[in-house]
Order: structure tokens, then C-alpha cells, then sequence
């Protein structure tokens, strides 16, 4: 697969956490919305976040009470670097990550094209307690 069918920027579709019974969730409720942005000289982005974010009480983004943060914290997604494609794989080289634990990592991620959608899915990690799998559709913008 050649880099250029990723560039560009894709609008997320769905966003689906599946456990291995087969039960599935919505880490960011049904309502998600997101966007991943891929460009020609390697580099990707990623930000996603829950449809119905509750706002700050202050307008200050830095003064919101501990529980605001947290469920800001909760309903966001968001990280970056360099990518590359290894056969049927897409890598992502995350070097700036609102989890630090992702700093420095490879996310691989299965990918898939069809009817002008990008399907892309993640091997089992821990997520809530639970080996799960994300599965995530994006459109083309």
C-alpha cells in the first residue's frame, strides 16, 4: 500500500471498543467525533472526544475543578508522530500523546480501505481493565 492512500484528512465514523465475548462499547459514546490527518511527508495526528463534552464552569481552560478535568480527561483522545506502513499494518510513532504512557511507542494498527472509508483496528490492549480491541471508521473530508 503506498503512502499516499492515507494522506489527507479523515472524519471519524465510529469508534467501537469490542471485549473477546463479542460485547461491544462505545469508549466515547456513539456520538464521538474526531479526525485523523495523515501527511505526505509522514507525519499523523489524531484528536477524538465524546459529542456532548460538558464545558468548564470558568472560561480560564486552566481553572476547571478536579472533576471537570477528569471528565475531560475521560472523553478525550489525542496523539501524534510519525507513521509508516508495514504490509497490511499502519504504524504509528506516537512522540506527543495526552496518555504520556503512549510517549515513545509504536501503535499498530490494521488497516483497510473501502467505498471511500478507512477502517482501522487495534490489537487487544488493556482499556477499563479489559483486553479489548478498537474499531474505528473514518471518511475521507
Amino acid at each position: 500500500m503506498k503512502r499516499s492512500a492515507f494522506v489527507g484528512t479523515w472524519r471519524l465514523v465510529s469508534l467501537e471498543m469490542r471485549k473477546p465475548d463479542g460485547q461491544v462499547s462505545y469508549l466515547l459514546g456513539r456520538d464521538a467525533v474526531g479526525y485523523i490527518m495523515y501527511t505526505e511527508d509522514g507525519y499523523m495526528s489524531v484528536a477524538m472526544m465524546s459529542g456532548d463534552r460538558p464545558k468548564f464552569a470558568a472560561g480560564d481552560f486552566r481553572c476547571g475543578t478536579t472533576e471537570e478535568k477528569v471528565a475531560a480527561a475521560d472523553t478525550y483522545i489525542s496523539y501524534c508522530g510519525r507513521y509508516e506502513i508495514r504490509g497490511d499494518k499502519i504504524i504509528h510513532h506516537i512522540a506527543v500523546s495526552f496518555f504520556p504512557n503512549w510517549v515513545g511507542v509504536e501503535q499498530e494498527r490494521l488497516f483497510e480501505f473501502s467505498g471511500g472509508r478507512l477502517s482501522l483496528s487495534t490489537p487487544p490492549f488493556l482499556a477499563d481493565g479489559v483486553q479489548q480491541t478498537a474499531h474505528l471508521v473514518w471518511e475521507r473530508v
